[in-house]
């Protein structure tokens, strides 16, 4: 049934559990050796419900805790791998009134973390005041940007209760400039990032989103990548290239995506990552399991069937379009009822089923928490030799 008309016991079940997971992550912040002890437990319930799961597929049902949205479809860049600003939901963005709307529902479903992106989120003239309505009702909420407009936005942010920003990350200096088709934008992304940190300090928590592309599958580059993270005090967190999702693409010649003849190349990264996070694990918060897996997700594609725990995820698009997650099961349109109406219905409950089991063009999202709930996944890339 939807939200607003769910039997009162569930919405108090699930408040109750709200607030009891809230408690234990505060104490969690405050002690890194709870925080890996609550982590590990919650891997844990995961792995015994995902191994049940197979069996009984009644026992996998929607449970959202996160709730990305695309505010704008409107970008600075032309990223070559990346149809958004173009021919992905063109000209399409979300009202203010329409995004606190959603942020209200998803609360209300025990939503806990929000991610606003786009397109480029800094280009929405209303951002701060979504990252207020967000933060002020208790959701931990961050923001994915490419960092060209930080200079002229991070006052208004900050002062509105943003801390969290992660970046989009292509290479540096001409490599940027080629992959994004925007010549000295790298210069504009280094300026907004030296304003930010020398403003804010560690007050502001940054993370480089390096995505590995066939272009970007090196050692220099890697360690250019880093370097860079480490100037800014910056965490490191990989995105592979996608061969699903609807709003990117293979390039202009079929170059970003991996061939098999990639496989050399790829361990030479992998096992470089794997140095570096057992070398600074504060700076990687990625599993040793996940980064092992990586040339498994880029060469085998959709052969690659670790079930998905995307049930925990809701994703709405620039042009109001909600789904389950980044590819596909849509739910609705907040434009033709409210999401609160979308959640735990039967169609939303088939959509957790299915994803679970891969009924879908299959994806690489999540991939940190599928690998570790995934206990012959785990056992795998646990074991690497990478």
């Amino acid at each position: 049934m939807p939200l607003d008309t769910d039997d009162p016991a569930s919405v108090v079940n699930r408040s109750f559990t709200g607030r009891l997971r809230e408690t234990a992550k505060t104490v969690a912040r405050a002690n890194p050796v709870v925080k890996r002890s609550f982590k590990e437990a919650e891997y844990g319930l995961g792995a015994l419900e995902h191994g049940l799961g197979q069996f009984v597929p009644a026992v996998i049902q929607p449970r959202p805790r996160r709730i990305t949205i695309a505010v704008t479809a409107y970008c600075n860049l032309r990223c070559i791998g990346c149809r958004y600003g173009r021919d992905f939901m063109p000209g399409q963005q979300l009202t203010l009134d329409e995004v606190r709307g959603l942020l209200d529902d998803a609360r209300e479903a025990g939503v806990e973390t929000v991610r606003l992106y786009g397109g480029e989120p800094l280009l929405h003239p209303d951002l701060p005041e979504m990252v207020r309505h967000a933060v002020g009702l208790g959701l931990s909420t961050y923001v994915t940007t490419n960092g060209l407009l930080l200079r002229q936005k991070m006052d208004a942010l900050y002062e509105a209760g943003l801390r969290d920003i992660t970046i989009g990350f292509y290479g540096t200096e001409g490599e940027y400039d080629s992959y994004t088709q925007r010549p000295g934008r790298f210069a504009r992304l280094e300026e907004g990032l030296e304003y930010a940190r020398s403003r804010y300090g560690s007050a502001l928590s940054l993370q480089l989103n390096y995505l590995i592309m066939r272009p970007s599958c090196g050692l220099d580059a890697l360690r250019a990548g880093w370097a860079f993270a480490e100037r800014f005090g910056m965490t490191f967190h990989t995105d592979l290239i996608h061969y699903s999702l609807p709003y990117f693409t293979d390039g202009k010649e079929g170059d970003l995506q991996f061939r098999p003849e990639d496989e050399a190349a790829l361990g030479e990264l992998v096992a470089e990552l794997a140095r570096l996070k057992q070398a600074y694990p504060d700076r990687i918060r990625e599993s040793l399991a996940s980064i092992n897996s990586i040339p498994d997700w880029l060469l085998k594609g959709p052969e690659m069937r670790v079930p998905c725990d995307v049930r925990k995820l809701i994703w709405v698009g620039a042009d109001g379009t909600v789904q389950l997650c980044y590819v596909t099961f849509k739910l609705g349109n907040i434009r033709e009822r409210r999401l609160r109406d979308m959640l735990f219905t039967p169609t939303h409950r088939q959509a957790a089923r299915d994803a679970f089991s891969l009924n879908c063009p299959n994806c690489h999202c999540e991939r940190d928490e599928r690998i570790l709930k995934h206990l012959p996944s785990r056992l795998k890339y646990s074991a690497s030799p990478a």
